[in-house]
């Protein structure tokens, strides 16, 4: 079994709704748009690091969202929090997945109707975005 791991740093951003113009026209929010750049270009690093092109058989995706504590939680509650007996609600799951799978498609994977099986998980902590790829 081959493995990918790398981390994206900062709080996970769920994938927008696409916003439509006056004329009809559909477009991606900006900040849609530059979460996916930077975790493209992030994913991009790590395969030129490992001298890897993008996989063409199919894969696993498993993502570990973590989110700040908010700073208006009680003491009790940020002991609750750290100790993952409460989980962050602010972001949908399958949002957090559909924009990493979207930034990473034709990066880490040709394209992403390559995964057959995905997880997602959302906890507290320091506030990033751990991505793992996995295909035999």
């Amino acid at each position: 079994m081959k493995r990918i791991d790398f981390w994206f740093q900062g709080e996970p951003v769920g994938k927008g709704r696409p916003r439509f113009t006056r004329q009809g026209r559909a477009y991606t929010p900006k900040k849609t748009r530059d979460y996916e750049l930077k975790l493209a270009a992030k994913a991009s690093d790590k395969m030129v690091e490992l001298g890897l092109d993008p996989i063409n058989v199919p894969c696993r995706v498993s993502v570990m969202a973590q989110f700040a504590i908010p700073k208006s939680y009680s003491k009790k509650r940020r002991e609750a929090a750290t100790m993952g007996e409460i989980i962050p609600t602010r972001v949908d799951a399958d949002n957090v997945l559909k924009i990493i799978t979207d930034a990473c498609n034709g990066v880490l994977y040709e394209d992403d109707r390559l995964i057959y099986k995905m997880t997602v998980q959302k906890r507290f902590g320091d506030p990033m975005v751990i991505i793992t790829l996995e295909w035999d």
